[in-house]
């Protein structure tokens, strides 16, 4: 099976791209972010014509993130438990949405940004990862043979070899000893970051700003990862980073990071 994450950065503008990747790439399920759009907005029907079933949450023009299956799509669960709020405490964000996908459980998850380490939303970003890792805990407490996957954009960038210049975001958010802290914590409670045990090599960036040239000068970061249970690591053959999807007129600033998964059969390799 291939899983892919991807954080689209609106997906009617990208719809088109979207489904020329799924269709290219032999992806059978996509983790989608920033879908930058409310449920009854979604572009569905080409999606379910193409064989997919989608699972999505949004509430707006901001945040949003989906899971496309052609594998089985069921369980679905928005948020996680004790997923924390911002703002007004009755409105959870669309960040986080869960599906079981030929009996893998998979979530798709837009991490707070932080904005800055002085504002209120890096406390904000701080508390989700806890409640997430707090939940990711016990979920594989409860089954330590769950094949699980929690994959989306982190805005977190784990070491100083995932950033073009560590120097140049001394001082800024993605990079504080608190968000790395935040993030390694997943590993401590039992689960494997894959894309890093695949894919080690520095410069192997996922986001790269639009401006200042900043994609064909490879100043970019790497932030869209997966951390995998022990069940499912171990099914994990290889990882890529699809760097030709944030090429071209309409590009996302992030580009795909693709998974291959052992199901019982041969996997082919990533693409």
């Amino acid at each position: 099976m291939r899983i892919a994450t991807w954080n689209v950065n609106s997906i009617r503008s990208r719809a088109d791209r979207v489904l020329a990747f799924l269709e290219r790439s032999g992806t059978d399920v996509l983790l989608v972010q920033e879908t930058k759009c409310r449920d009854d907005q979604f572009p569905t029907l080409p999606f379910e014509a193409a064989g997919y079933e989608v699972a999505h949450v949004g509430l707006s023009q901001w945040n949003g993130v989906a899971v496309l299956s052609r594998v089985g799509l069921e369980d679905v669960e928005v948020g996680f438990p004790e997923q924390p709020t911002f703002g007004d405490p009755t409105v959870r964000e669309a960040r986080a949405i869960g599906a079981t996908c030929a009996g893998v459980r998979v979530w798709s998850l837009y991490v707070p940004n932080g904005r800055a380490v002085d504002d209120p939303h890096y406390a904000y970003k701080l508390d989700w990862l806890a409640r997430l890792r707090d939940a990711a805990e016990g979920w594989l407490a409860a089954d330590p043979d769950l094949p699980a996957l929690l994959a989306g954009d982190w805005n977190v960038a784990p070491l100083d070899t995932d950033v073009w210049d560590p120097a140049f975001f001394a001082g800024k958010t993605h990079v504080t000893p608190a968000e790395r802290d935040a993030f390694t914590a997943f590993a401590r409670a039992g689960w494997t970051e894959v894309t890093r045990e695949h894919l080690p090599e520095p410069g192997k960036y996922t986001y790269w700003d639009y401006t200042q040239l900043r994609f064909p000068r490879n100043q970019g970061m790497r932030i869209d990862l997966a951390y995998a249970t022990p069940a499912l690591a171990a099914r994990t053959t290889a990882v890529a980073v699809d760097r030709d999807e944030r090429k071209g007129k309409g590009a996302s600033d992030h580009a795909p990071v693709v998974l291959d998964v052992t199901d019982g059969t041969d996997a082919s390799p990533a693409a």
